[in-house]
């Protein structure tokens, strides 16, 4: 689409560095950022390139957002729950517990008016945010003792993103805010006692199965993760509209990679932690409800004093509403049916 105009010879040569809140290790997440780079870079003819820096070359993964606020950086790839102790609101750009699933959030944001609140909430920290990656549904972590019970969340430290700590913490629990490079050490020298991630194939390179033994499902605080490409606001406006709707369809695109690849991946990888020897557990239902009430409990608490986030969280709640009654008629009783009779099919014939 850029071709015509980049043939006049009129559009500006522009070169950008993108800190990544993710090590270079884990290829998946961190490849959504470089995969913006690789395709803005081919559809301008070289004229626009950005390069993506992993966590801790450029600027510590966890000050990203700082990073881009202040110009220290043009551009950031990261999650933006990172930067809940700023304002609760940034993890609506991201997911919040008990939310929506990768494609309600991909409804809200593209068609549902979700983008538009956000980048009001995002102008007054001079950003510009484009949804870029995306999870899917993630597991709810390793454990070094099982859960089985509330009680037993009380002083447990754990490494959990976003609001979900706070969510944590109103059940006893210990949260702890780390990068994804460091969780291994923490939770192999016992400075926490569990860690959630994304899913087994990042978690599998990550080795958390070496020092942790209960591997639990489902983490509901990710029912779906929205990964976000920041762009400092005066950046973003001085860019040919051109380098704009290549960006927008880069980030895009790099959504629908990510997506396939996890979907790919993390079935192979839960195989092969399984035969390893992890102990797949699924979270007791006492324990689900019980984080369920805590979650909308501090929705209501945290929008009764945040006007910013009262006014995200009114929409974006009436939205996940709605999309619930659809899915739980067509998409979920399909779901629900087909992985039902897979499983009665798996079983062992007597």
């Amino acid at each position: 689409m850029a071709t015509p105009a980049l043939a006049q010879g009129a559009l500006p040569e522009v070169r950008w560095r993108c800190a990544s809140s993710f090590p270079r290790s884990l290829d998946t997440i961190f490849g959504a950022g470089e995969h913006v780079g690789k395709r803005v870079a081919a559809l301008t003819d070289g004229k626009f390139q950005i390069r993506v820096f992993s966590a801790g070359e450029l600027v510590p993964g966890l000050q990203v957002a700082d990073a881009v606020q202040g110009g220290t950086v043009e551009c950031a790839h990261t999650a933006s729950y990172y930067f809940v102790g700023k304002d609760p609101t940034f993890a609506f750009d991201a997911t919040i517990p008990f939310g929506m699933n990768t494609r309600q959030i991909n409804a809200w944001l593209y068609a549902g008016g979700g983008r538009e609140l956000l980048q009001e909430f995002f102008a007054g920290y001079n950003i510009h945010s484009i949804p870029c990656g995306s999870t899917g549904a993630q597991m709810g972590g390793w454990f070094r003792k099982e859960i089985k019970t509330v009680q037993d969340l009380s002083g447990l430290k754990m490494r959990i993103a976003g609001i979900a700590g706070n969510i944590m913490q109103k059940l006893g629990g210990v949260p702890q805010q780390i990068a994804g490079g460091d969780i291994y050490p923490a939770l192999e020298k016992g400075t926490i006692d569990a860690a959630e991630w994304i899913g087994p194939y990042d978690d599998e390179k990550l080795g958390f199965n070496r020092v942790a033994p209960y591997y639990y499902y489902p983490g509901w605080w990710e029912g779906g993760l929205n990964l976000s490409f920041y762009v400092a606001k005066a950046k973003y406006d001085e860019l040919p509209q051109v380098y704009k709707d290549v960006l927008e369809s880069a980030c895009r695109d790099a959504t629908l990679e990510t997506m396939a690849k996890y979907d790919v991946q993390n079935p192979q990888a839960l195989r092969r932690l399984v035969a390893g020897g992890a102990q797949l557990r699924v979270f007791p239902r006492e324990v689900m409800q019980a984080c369920y009430k805590a979650a909308f409990e501090l929705y209501e608490e945290t929008a009764a004093k945040n006007a910013a986030f009262k006014k995200v969280y009114e929409p974006w709640k009436a939205f996940r509403d709605l999309e619930y009654q659809w899915f739980r008629v067509a998409e979920s009783t399909f779901d629900n049916f087909v992985y039902l009779m897979h499983a009665q099919e798996q079983q062992p014939r007597r």
